[in-house]
């Protein structure tokens, strides 16, 4: 539980500085929402962009990703954010490195800004959220419990199995160390005594 506030914690940071990132300076002053979408993949030109049009697309989208995976506690989308934005990112510098000849940081403005930092530190922060989340909770199903023993047990049967007459009864269940035929040795039957008496009458 605890594991899953901090990934979400650290994921809805990276992707708030990912979506922020595009508002600020990316190289020489320009602002990430001033390159067109279609540069990343053609080249970069000095064409303006419309803000929906923009590097920030990719990164509304991969916020938009990681809120679902913060609701379904996925890690997988949380990474999958991630990848996104540092993939674009990575994307942005490559095409800008060869329109440019070669990256450079400056501290007067020129070169890389401020807003390459913040996508680069989103991207790694949704990774380390999805790392630190422990995802869903895994339910084990229980196999359902088979049916009673037929066979006779030490306890003897369940009350009631026992047939009508058996000798296995409900005294011979509550005395089961009685003394050796009182159950099992039937009682001789009286003799007749007039015919003991007289044999030959």
């Amino acid at each position: 539980m605890i594991r899953n506030v901090v990934g979400s914690v650290l994921a809805l940071a990276g992707a708030t500085a990912a979506v922020w990132s595009p508002f600020r300076a990316w190289y020489d002053g320009r602002h990430g929402r001033d390159y067109p979408i279609e540069d990343l993949f053609t080249g970069i030109t000095d064409t303006r962009a419309e803000v929906i049009g923009s590097i920030l697309l990719p990164f509304a989208f991969a916020a938009l990703v990681t809120v679902l995976g913060v609701v379904l506690r996925s890690r997988v989308l949380v990474a999958v954010a991630g990848l996104i934005v540092l993939g674009f990112t990575v994307l942005w510098m490559v095409r800008v490195g060869q329109a440019e000849g070669s990256l450079v940081v400056s501290g007067d403005g020129r070169g890389l800004g401020d807003g390459v930092a913040n996508a680069f530190g989103g991207g790694i922060l949704l990774l380390l959220g999805a790392l630190v989340m422990s995802g869903r909770a895994r339910t084990h199903r229980l196999e359902p419990a088979g049916p009673p023993p037929t066979h006779p047990t030490l306890d003897g049967p369940p009350p009631g199995d026992t047939p009508a007459g058996q000798p296995y009864d409900a005294e011979t269940r509550s005395m089961p160390y009685a003394a050796p035929g009182r159950f099992d040795v039937p009682a001789e039957p009286p003799r007749d005594r007039g015919r003991d008496e007289h044999p030959g009458g």
